[in-house]
């Protein structure tokens, strides 16, 4: 027996019931992974809304989009196919999209919304997110050198604004949660006492060499559900994004032993871990034998407390995405983007 969407084997999926769950504080549950949709610049449109539809075959039941990513039409495509063909309900699947940084005044938050959702041919989603804390942008294939001549640092009144705006989508009923993305803690203490919703999650970037413990565990003692990009360090990420310090973690000795001694890829490890520690991974693959691979991991006995140690030891503190096009004068660097020192750069 083959799907009507792929040719992929539907005895092979996952039950995507054995998936892990996890209940947000809205008491909304959401599927413990999901996939992933940039395509980085070298992965067309089409193959992402394909990767889109095998990922569902297989057994996930999540999917992450952006409007940024410049795919979601192609991928509503997709999601109209599998519905039509009966494989999954449009209450089977969890949604996410997020607002783009040049749509963060309030009179935009509501159009850039409504435009996914059509882009997306879905009536509501289940999570959008504010995808960064400024409304700096860039040029798409731009250098890391790139400015916007409007760009600005982190203004709490102006994203406040923006927040107010992402309340009224939930009140309109065009979203069912929101939430923030690349937030950091010196943010959310502002965000958080102001916000008359709190965000469900953060997403931010959660690999074994970046673990972001300090952060973790305030977004979680906050009741946020911490969501994880670039969960096996994203290798395909874009070469603006690549620096010489960089580390690969599927290659770090300690994570490619203990992913021996299970039988497991070690990027499949990574996602594994990510799962077992409390955060959710979405990773993206366009090969349905690694989504399968990720599924199937989430379902098998867990790693014991001592590699669960093991791993988080080898913590290198390596971010990838920088987010250098984001900075707003000449003479900074990509650590005034995160508040290293607790302290928001202006």
């Amino acid at each position: 027996m083959t799907s009507n969407i792929i040719n992929f084997p539907a005895s092979e999926a996952i039950d995507p019931a054995r998936v892990p769950q996890r209940t947000l504080s809205s008491g909304d549950t959401i599927p413990a992974i999901g996939l992933g949709t940039f395509g980085s610049d070298h992965i067309s449109n089409k193959a992402v809304a394909t990767a889109v539809k095998q990922a569902i075959a297989v057994g996930y039941r999540h999917v992450d989009c952006a409007s940024v990513y410049g795919n979601e039409r192609e991928i509503g495509i997709a999601l109209r196919e599998v519905f039509a063909s009966g494989l999954v309900r449009r209450e089977d699947l969890w949604i996410t999209s997020k607002l783009w940084n040049d749509k963060h005044a309030p009179e935009d938050v509501a159009a850039s919304c409504r435009q996914t959702l059509a882009d997306l041919q879905l009536e509501q989603l289940d999570l959008y997110l504010v995808h960064w804390p400024f409304p700096n942008f860039h040029a798409k294939g731009c250098d890391v050198d790139s400015r916007s001549a409007d760009a600005q640092p982190y203004l709490h009144d102006y994203f406040l604004r923006t927040w107010r705006a992402m309340e009224q989508l939930k009140a309109e009923g065009l979203v069912r949660n929101i939430g923030t993305s690349n937030m950091t803690q010196a943010k959310l203490e502002l965000l958080l006492p102001d916000a008359k919703i709190k965000p469900v999650v953060n997403e931010m970037e959660l690999h074994p060499h970046f673990q972001q413990p300090a952060l973790f565990e305030y977004v979680v003692a906050q009741g946020i559900q911490p969501v994880g990009f670039c969960p096996i360090g994203s290798p395909a990420r874009p070469a603006r994004d690549k620096t010489a310090e960089d580390t690969v973690d599927t290659e770090d000795p300690v994570l490619r032993e203990i992913a021996a001694r299970h039988g497991l890829h070690p990027a499949t490890l990574c996602v594994k871990w990510a799962e077992q520690r409390g955060q959710i991974p979405i990773p993206f693959s366009t090969n349905p034998r690694n989504m399968l691979a990720n599924l199937k991991a989430l379902t098998t006995a867990p790693l014991s407390e001592d590699e669960m140690a093991a791993l988080s030891r080898i913590d290198r503190n390596c971010r990838l995405i920088k987010g250098q096009v984001f900075l707003w004068r000449d003479d900074q660097s990509w650590e005034d983007l995160w508040d290293l020192d607790g302290t928001i750069a202006q």
